[in-house]
């Protein structure tokens, strides 16, 4: 009895009508000993973007500056001269801080008047500003150890007239509400919401109700489907988040409204990516397997697992490949920069752009599928019209 049952399940693994395992188990360690070794290989911050706000605009502040630029740390991508409001510096990642220099600063450092560097970083993740605060302190402290006729000293707890005056945006207790629960939350909304979606067309293609749709409907009718899952995955989020500001400390910084509104746009994409996957599957329980080539993907390198300015550029560029990607984007400029829709639009644009692509193709596969069944209707057609020829020459050949 046993080996018989051991011959049955073998035969189910190896059939095609469940998860291909003996597949996906390969696939798996591949994927995360090559793929993502390769993606995960740094874990300092590598050219971490930094703004500075210039207002001395001094020989003093530009020396300073280039020393910023030229840490293996920091990458200088912004130099303003006029006061700007250090938060919108940070929308849509655009920096990871935002050094102040104030007037006067060259004026007191060489008449020995003591003054502040302002330092404001972005703690939406805590672990991506440690490097950056590290540098920041080292070149003020060589600068303090050149003026107390020190070159060269490494030493930073020199007393010196210019000192970091920092302060943390965005979440400056660094609450595990606000990053990990939160990445979380997100995470595992969309996960469930693909499995509750992807098996949509193959459970379509079992009830024969398919076939109905693509003879006789649109990709919209495919995509309406999609609403009332989307609806529940929005209620979800809010859910989740009225209990982690209630029971935690999570921030909530923008408008209700404008995560609302983007929410609609970024399930219904997710739906569609979702229903693009599961299409060619036999059945729901091998669409569901699916799940994992893009949803996870956007978790990893979306920036609730590790700091993205660890990220080789070319990684941050591929992982808007993963709808979850460009959630985070949003939650973190929304939630906690408490960003307005204008301040988002740009990103918000191309992700219009990519909703799009995935629109588009979607289309493609239903016209494709519409098309593959039509030649499929007319093949049967012409086979039983062959049929009936066939019988009627036989009974004509019975009769004589």
């Amino acid at each position: 009895m046993n080996v018989n049952s051991l011959r049955d399940e073998l035969r189910f693994l190896f059939s095609g009508q469940g998860m291909p395992y003996e597949k996906v188990c390969l696939m798996v360690a591949a994927v995360v000993c090559i793929v993502l070794g390769l993606m995960l290989s740094s874990n300092i911050s590598h050219d971490a973007k930094v703004a500075v706000i210039d207002l001395d605009n001094s020989a003093y502040s530009h020396e300073l500056t280039s020393r910023i630029d030229a840490s293996e740390y920091m990458k200088v991508t912004a130099v303003l001269n006029t006061p700007v409001n250090p938060t919108e510096l940070f929308y849509r990642d655009q920096a990871v801080a935002v050094v102040y220099f104030p007037r006067g600063l060259e004026k007191d450092r060489y008449t020995g008047t003591a003054n502040h560097i302002g330092v404001f970083y972005d703690n939406t993740n805590t672990a991506q500003t440690a490097d950056v605060k590290s540098a920041l302190n080292e070149i003020v402290g060589l600068d303090n150890a050149a003026e107390a006729s020190d070159t060269g000293s490494t030493n930073d707890t020199l007393s010196g007239t210019i000192s970091l005056a920092d302060r943390n945006l965005f979440n400056p207790n660094g609450s595990n509400y606000n990053i990990e629960v939160q990445g979380f939350l997100f995470f595992f909304g969309s996960m469930f919401f693909t499995f509750a979606t992807i098996g949509m067309v193959p459970r379509l293609r079992l009830t024969h109700a398919l076939d109905q749709i693509l003879l006789e409907g649109t990709p919209w009718d495919i995509i309406v489907r999609l609403v009332p899952y989307g609806a529940c995955l929005a209620v979800s989020f809010i859910f989740g988040m009225a209990i982690l500001r209630l029971t935690g400390d999570m921030v909530f910084s923008g408008s209700l409204l404008t995560f609302l509104f983007v929410q609609i746009f970024y399930v219904m994409t997710v739906g569609m990516i979702s229903v693009l996957f599961g299409w060619t599957a036999a059945n729901p329980g091998i669409a569901s397997s699916r799940m994992i080539l893009f949803i996870p993907g956007g978790f990893i390198f979306g920036g609730p697992t590790g700091p993205i300015s660890f990220y080789p550029d070319w990684v941050l560029y591929l992982s808007h490949l993963f709808p979850l990607t460009w959630e985070y984007h949003f939650v973190r400029d929304i939630i906690a920069r408490g960003a307005g829709f204008a301040d988002i639009s740009k990103e918000f644009g191309a992700f219009l752009l990519y909703m799009a692509v995935v629109a588009i193709l979607l289309c493609a596969k239903f016209f494709a599928a519409r098309r593959s069944l039509l030649k499929h209707q007319a093949q049967e057609l012409k086979h039983q019209e062959k049929i009936r020829e066939i019988a009627a020459a036989e009974r004509g050949v019975q009769e004589s």
